[in-house]
């Protein structure tokens, strides 16, 4: 049992050590930072109505009062870019947390019961991985109709496979560990052995394959509302941002530019987090940066 214990007690040090040889990750925490920052305060640092609109100052130029400029209906770029990272972080992370639970539940099951059990899931995983994520996404959007909830629906369902095979993998070594054997000699159910005992010995493996596909999650969602099937307008997303600029784009670049950017800037910030959290909890890849 002391197994269990021994191997979280080593994380935060182990953490630290990776970000300390990885410059590149404190750059990732900092953009990442600034951007949950901006979406939590988004009502005070938006300097205008996302959603307001002025003819009179239809596709303005960055100036002093308008700093990144305003959009076809005059609304201001930077207040709509501030309350897109609203949607985005909340699409991204709600749609990962929900692939996060039922891929690592069933990876768990597959890996522990095997037999017919891991089959069927397994199949229905080479099945998921046999669509493009963009595709897959926008089937199920396409069926459910756009809303900022099916939005997080389809993309969940794009995210469940790679967490069940990362899941699986673990699983199938920790069953077979001296502490899994002792809880199953004293009587353990499976439920308890699943979610007690091997669950937290490989839930850091889900946690930094979370932080990487949320990347994914977040570029989907804007390609979902560049096309349409993503949150309904007027809401301001950086995806539908790009989608009204793109009519635009000769006589007014800053439209598409800037939330480009800031889809940009969001997706890398995530896998520098993602590459130092993978570098904590990976002993070869500590040995050989080292």
């Amino acid at each position: 049992m002391s197994a269990v214990a021994a191997i979280p007690s080593s994380r935060p040090n182990a953490l630290w050590q990776a970000l300390s040889k990885n410059r590149l990750s404190w750059i990732g925490i900092g953009l990442l930072l600034v951007i949950v920052l901006a979406a939590v305060f988004a009502p005070w640092l938006a300097p205008h109505d996302p959603l307001q609109q002025n003819i009179a100052y239809r596709l303005e130029p960055p100036s002093a009062e308008f700093w990144l400029g305003t959009d076809s209906y005059g609304r201001d770029v930077l207040s709509r870019l501030v309350y897109g990272a609203r949607v985005s972080l909340l699409v991204g992370f709600v749609a990962i947390l929900i692939a996060m639970c039922i891929g690592s539940a069933l990876g768990i099951l597959a890996g522990y019961l095997g037999g017919l059990v891991d089959q069927l899931i397994m199949g229905l995983v080479d099945v998921l991985l046999s669509f493009p994520t963009l595709l897959l996404g926008l089937m199920v959007a396409a069926m459910l109709g756009a809303s900022l909830e099916n939005l997080i629906i389809a993309i969940a369902i794009t995210e469940i496979a790679p967490f069940v095979r990362v899941a699986r993998a673990p699983t199938i070594a920790l069953k077979q560990r001296d502490f899994v054997e002792a809880g199953r000699a004293l009587g353990y159910g499976p439920l308890r052995l699943m979610g007690v005992h091997i669950l937290p010995n490989m839930v850091s493996d889900v946690v930094v394959l979370g932080s990487l596909w949320m990347a994914s999650a977040i570029r989907t969602e804007a390609s979902l509302s560049f096309i349409g099937l993503g949150v309904p307008p007027p809401a301001a997303t950086w995806g539908s941002m790009i989608r009204e600029g793109f009519e635009n784009i000769l006589d007014a670049w800053w439209l598409t530019v800037f939330p480009s950017v800031a889809i940009l800037l969001t997706v890398l910030a995530l896998n520098l987090l993602g590459d130092a959290l993978r570098d904590a909890i990976d002993p070869k890849l500590r040995s050989e940066r080292s």
